[in-house]
């Protein structure tokens, strides 16, 4: 069941060819220099950029789980049913940041190529691992750019992303079933 579309999982990024972050965040400073108003408004432009960048991912995410949740049955339907509402919170609590921000809030798009063909359950599984880790790429770029609470929501949501990689793996019999740092360019 391949669709055409927008690659899965990948935001703004997937539909410029790239998979991962632009480029990787530079290493901290002891004393940081004191924010200037240009410093500043690019941080916030790179950060709102990075929130609708996840929102796209998480768009990707929830398409891919009509695909995932109809090859599964049993507790794997209901792992993917509760994943799907973790992505779907997610969603929602970035469409309103992006509205709380007065930034454009990137719709969802009519459809998505799905990186593996999905015929059956071990597709499925396939996919869900690669959701997870093309969703912690977007996440992880977004922990260099964001600061407070969307820091947090980029933190969890990486961790989130790392977990069910790694259930999806174990319940498909895939090795490693982690990975050391997740959501980082391979």
């Amino acid at each position: 069941m391949t669709r055409t579309g927008t690659p899965v999982g990948g935001g703004d990024r997937a539909r410029r060819g790239t998979d991962g972050p632009a480029a990787a965040p530079t290493p901290a400073t002891p004393t940081p220099p004191a924010a200037t108003p240009a410093a500043s408004a690019t941080a916030g432009v790179a950060a709102v950029r990075a929130l609708a960048d996840a929102l796209a991912a998480e768009h990707a995410a929830i398409f891919a789980y009509g695909a995932i949740g109809a090859m599964l049955a049993g507790e794997q339907a209901e792992a993917a049913a509760s994943a799907e509402l973790g992505h779907r919170a997610r969603r929602d609590a970035l469409v309103l940041r992006l509205a709380e921000l007065g930034a454009p809030i990137p719709p969802p798009e009519p459809t998505y190529l799905l990186p593996v063909e999905v015929t059956d359950a071990d597709g499925a599984r396939r996919l869900a691992v690669l959701v997870y880790e093309r969703a912690a790429a977007v996440w992880r770029a977004a922990l260099a750019v964001t600061s407070g609470t969307d820091r947090e929501l980029a933190l969890d949501s990486l961790i989130s992303c790392a977990v069910w990689a790694t259930r999806w793996r174990a319940a498909g019999g895939m090795a490693p079933t982690t990975v050391p740092f997740p959501g980082r360019p391979a």
